[in-house]
Protein backbone atom coordinates (compact mmCIF):
# COMPACT_ATOMS: atom_id res chain seq x y z
CA UNK A 1 0.00 0.00 0.00
CA UNK A 2 3.10 2.16 0.39
CA UNK A 3 2.31 3.63 -3.19
CA UNK A 4 -1.60 3.98 -3.25
CA UNK A 5 -2.58 7.16 -3.49
CA UNK A 6 -6.40 8.01 -3.34
CA UNK A 7 -8.51 11.21 -4.48
CA UNK A 8 -10.36 13.52 -1.47
CA UNK A 9 -10.46 15.82 -4.07
CA UNK A 10 -10.07 19.13 -6.25
CA UNK A 11 -7.65 21.22 -4.72
CA UNK A 12 -9.80 24.27 -5.76
CA UNK A 13 -12.23 22.69 -3.39
CA UNK A 14 -10.23 23.23 -0.06
CA UNK A 15 -10.17 27.29 0.22
CA UNK A 16 -8.10 28.83 2.99
CA UNK A 17 -9.51 28.67 6.30
CA UNK A 18 -12.71 27.57 4.65
CA UNK A 19 -14.94 24.41 4.65
CA UNK A 20 -12.92 21.05 5.04
CA UNK A 21 -13.75 18.31 2.65
CA UNK A 22 -14.69 14.81 4.19
CA UNK A 23 -13.71 11.12 2.62
CA UNK A 24 -14.60 7.69 4.21
CA UNK A 25 -11.97 5.25 5.89
CA UNK A 26 -11.39 2.57 8.02
CA UNK A 27 -9.63 3.30 11.18
CA UNK A 28 -8.19 0.55 13.28
CA UNK A 29 -10.89 -1.36 12.03
CA UNK A 30 -14.15 0.61 11.96
CA UNK A 31 -15.78 2.50 9.15
CA UNK A 32 -15.03 6.53 9.92
CA UNK A 33 -13.84 9.28 8.17
CA UNK A 34 -11.19 11.47 7.56
CA UNK A 35 -10.96 15.28 6.38
CA UNK A 36 -9.04 17.76 4.40
CA UNK A 37 -8.44 21.42 4.97
CA UNK A 38 -6.28 24.34 3.85
CA UNK A 39 -4.65 26.55 6.19
CA UNK A 40 -1.95 28.99 5.11
CA UNK A 41 -1.90 27.39 1.49
CA UNK A 42 -1.15 24.35 2.74
CA UNK A 43 -3.32 21.12 2.34
CA UNK A 44 -3.93 18.79 6.19
CA UNK A 45 -6.21 16.55 6.60
CA UNK A 46 -6.36 14.10 10.08
CA UNK A 47 -9.27 11.71 11.05
CA UNK A 48 -12.42 13.01 12.00
CA UNK A 49 -11.97 11.91 15.73
CA UNK A 50 -11.41 13.54 18.78
CA UNK A 51 -8.74 13.17 21.06
CA UNK A 52 -10.78 13.96 24.14
CA UNK A 53 -13.85 11.65 23.37
CA UNK A 54 -13.85 9.78 20.05
CA UNK A 55 -16.79 11.51 18.31
CA UNK A 56 -16.42 13.67 14.46
CA UNK A 57 -15.05 17.30 14.98
CA UNK A 58 -17.16 19.20 12.41
CA UNK A 59 -20.53 20.70 13.71
CA UNK A 60 -22.15 20.78 10.00
CA UNK A 61 -20.27 18.51 7.63
CA UNK A 62 -17.17 20.47 6.63
CA UNK A 63 -17.23 23.32 9.13
CA UNK A 64 -13.78 22.17 11.53
CA UNK A 65 -12.40 25.76 12.07
CA UNK A 66 -13.82 27.63 14.95
CA UNK A 67 -14.93 31.41 14.09
CA UNK A 68 -11.34 33.09 14.06
CA UNK A 69 -10.05 30.60 11.26
CA UNK A 70 -7.05 29.69 13.05
CA UNK A 71 -8.10 27.02 14.88
CA UNK A 72 -9.78 23.47 14.34
CA UNK A 73 -12.81 22.89 17.11
CA UNK A 74 -14.74 19.79 18.16
CA UNK A 75 -17.86 21.15 17.96
CA UNK A 76 -19.50 18.53 21.26
CA UNK A 77 -17.06 19.74 23.86
CA UNK A 78 -14.79 22.79 22.37
CA UNK A 79 -11.27 20.98 22.13
CA UNK A 80 -9.12 22.98 19.78
CA UNK A 81 -6.23 22.06 17.71
CA UNK A 82 -3.48 23.54 15.78
CA UNK A 83 -4.09 22.88 11.90
CA UNK A 84 -0.47 22.49 11.07
CA UNK A 85 0.19 19.60 13.41
CA UNK A 86 -3.52 18.61 15.13
CA UNK A 87 -2.04 19.32 18.58
CA UNK A 88 -3.96 20.38 21.40
CA UNK A 89 -4.13 24.11 22.25
CA UNK A 90 -7.02 24.11 24.40
CA UNK A 91 -9.61 22.52 26.45
CA UNK A 92 -10.33 19.28 27.09
CA UNK A 93 -7.91 17.28 24.68
CA UNK A 94 -4.68 18.60 26.83
CA UNK A 95 -1.77 16.64 25.38
CA UNK A 96 -3.52 15.05 22.88
CA UNK A 97 -3.29 15.06 18.41
CA UNK A 98 -5.56 14.26 15.92
CA UNK A 99 -4.55 11.22 14.14
CA UNK A 100 -2.90 13.31 10.96
CA UNK A 101 -3.68 11.75 7.41
CA UNK A 102 -0.52 11.87 4.78
CA UNK A 103 -1.72 14.23 2.12
CA UNK A 104 -0.38 15.81 -0.98
CA UNK A 105 -1.17 17.69 -4.09
CA UNK A 106 -0.79 16.79 -7.45
CA UNK A 107 -1.64 18.46 -10.95
CA UNK A 108 -5.20 20.21 -9.32
CA UNK A 109 -6.14 17.19 -6.79
CA UNK A 110 -5.82 16.34 -3.71
CA UNK A 111 -4.86 12.41 -2.35
CA UNK A 112 -4.15 11.06 0.95
CA UNK A 113 -2.03 7.67 1.29
CA UNK A 114 -3.19 4.75 3.88
CA UNK A 115 -0.88 3.78 6.39
CA UNK A 116 -0.86 0.93 9.09
CA UNK A 117 -4.02 2.09 10.93
CA UNK A 118 -5.76 4.48 8.50
CA UNK A 119 -7.38 2.05 5.18
CA UNK A 120 -9.32 2.86 1.90
CA UNK A 121 -12.83 2.52 3.14
CA UNK A 122 -14.06 -1.30 2.65
CA UNK A 123 -16.33 -1.62 0.24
Amino acid sequence: MDDLAILICASSDLVEGGKGVRFPLTAGGEDGTGFAVRYQNTVYAYLNRCAHVPIELDWNEGEFFESSGLYLMCSTHGAIYVPESGRCAGGPCRGGRLRQITVFEKDGQVFWHPDDYIKPARA
